[in-house]
């Protein structure tokens, strides 16, 4: 109701119109909208924009929308991702890394899993971009990491992540809209859909790239010789 509300009262202000009638869509979004993006972010699947859920979460809140359950939702979001991730690291293990990893960061990324397995999930979790996060989820499964170690070190890294965003935006939300709002009102549809049509593209690209990978793995293993041979 208090997103809602503060829509209506942008909308009323001739200084924030058309500021507010381009994120119309967005606001409407919501608290699923920060769960179902947080959950993405966590995942294998590549967003337009970095750190998108933080930005969600400072717009929503700077409007005026309850920050403890925004936070939540973040965190909740990441998690059901994050254990996606996870899942997909144990099923595949190593192989999942070579596959999915790329290759410039695979040497790294399993160094730290195996010499720091808390620190490897929980600081990436809490660092912004460009440090990487879902390679580190990933290779967590693939070496052996228990759900409830990565859950609780992950979960611990994005609430204090999430938690310091929404005070930013309870401090200095409202300060920062006001600042960028003659900007955001010439810029923000386009913004908006550019953002659209790359988590899109994106999407498919992901997809496409699994099942390419799939199919491979599968025509390998087809063709290697048995033992009778």
């Amino acid at each position: 109701m208090k997103v809602i509300t503060a829509l209506l009262q942008a909308s009323s202000d001739p200084a924030q119109g058309k500021h507010a009638g381009a994120f119309h869509w967005l606001l409407h979004l919501g608290a699923p909208g920060v769960f179902g993006v947080a959950l993405v972010d966590a995942t294998i699947i590549p967003l337009a924009i970095p750190g998108s859920t933080d930005l969600l979460l400072l717009w929503f809140i700077a409007h005026g929308a309850n920050p403890f359950l925004y936070v939540a939702c973040g965190v909740a979001g990441s998690l059901v991702g994050g254990y996606t991730t996870w899942r997909l690291g144990k099923k595949g293990g190593e192989a999942a890394i070579d596959r999915y990893v790329p290759q410039r960061l695979q040497k790294r990324v399993q160094g730290w899993s195996q010499k720091h397995s808390i620190l490897a999930v929980m600081l990436p979790a809490v660092l912004p971009p460009p440090i990487p996060l879902w390679p580190f989820l990933l290779a967590a499964g693939a070496l052996g990491a228990t759900w409830r170690r990565f859950l609780l070190a992950f979960g611990a890294g994005r609430a204090i992540r999430y938690a310091l965003v929404g005070w930013l935006a309870v401090r200095y939300g409202r300060h920062m809209v006001h600042l960028w709002a003659k900007v955001l009102n010439r810029w923000s549809a386009p913004i908006l859909w550019t953002f659209v049509i790359l988590t899109v593209a994106g999407l498919v690209y992901s997809i496409w790239k699994t099942k390419r990978a799939n199919r491979r793995s599968r025509r390998g293993t087809s063709f290697q010789p048995s033992h009778g041979d």
